[in-house]
């Protein structure tokens, strides 16, 4: 099975209105061009230089979102082109983001990653460290960027419960914030190859599947 028939065999089990991520990173430009000439238009990457590599040479109307951990240092990178960055964890890295949006005179949609997973390894706000930041204020003083949602990524295992566990826990955090940003709130990015049709359940706007449409990752 090629690339286009995977991805559209995925396309299949998508709800209207959940919009797929193809999680890019790590495969070579022929394979995202495949992809978009079966009409993928939103690639997932993590790595900024990979990223930047790829806009360079792609058509100039793919949607590009950053969904892996972001270091501050590397938002200049992506800042002139970037749709979405996924993975903002950290008061930080929203102040670089801002920063670098009004240098490029752009809005950036971002995600607020939240852990809820059970490995300390996975990045993201705590619900407190989130909670306490949004009652700051200090959000709302940010022109340059715009809040869509929240994403995570549930914890890795079998378990189904434990799966369903996170996801529970997003989906209530989604709820609970959305009241606060208004109509523009409307991703719940949740999901992933093995997982994305248990998200479903939970109100997955967005999935993020990878191996699935484009096989196994070469890692460079």
């Amino acid at each position: 099975m090629n690339i286009k028939e995977r991805l559209n065999r995925i396309l299949t089990t998508l709800p209207e209105g959940v919009k797929l991520v193809a999680v890019s990173k790590f495969h070579p430009v022929e394979s995202l061009q495949e992809a978009y000439d079966a009409g993928q238009r939103i690639f997932g990457e993590s790595r900024p230089q990979e990223m930047t590599a790829k806009y360079e040479v792609l058509p100039k109307d793919i949607e590009w979102h950053m969904i892996g951990h972001l270091q501050t240092n590397k938002v200049k990178y992506i800042a002139p082109f970037v749709s979405m960055i996924a993975s903002v964890d950290s008061a930080r890295l929203i102040e670089e983001i801002e920063r670098q949006a009004a240098k490029n005179n752009r809005v950036i949609d971002i995600l607020l990653e939240v852990h809820v997973a059970d490995e300390e390894t996975k990045s993201g706000w705590s619900k407190t460290e989130l909670y306490d930041y949004l009652d700051s204020g200090i959000l709302e003083r940010m022109s340059h960027l715009r809040v869509r949602g929240v994403m995570t990524i549930a914890t890795n295992t079998d378990n189904e419960q434990i799966i369903r566990r996170d996801f529970q826990t997003i989906q209530t955090i989604f709820n609970e914030l959305k009241p606060r940003f208004g109509d523009y709130f409307d991703t719940l990015s949740i999901g992933m190859s093995d997982d994305y049709p248990i998200a479903l359940e939970y109100g997955s706007t967005m999935v993020r599947i990878g191996t699935a449409i484009f096989g196994s990752r070469n890692f460079l």
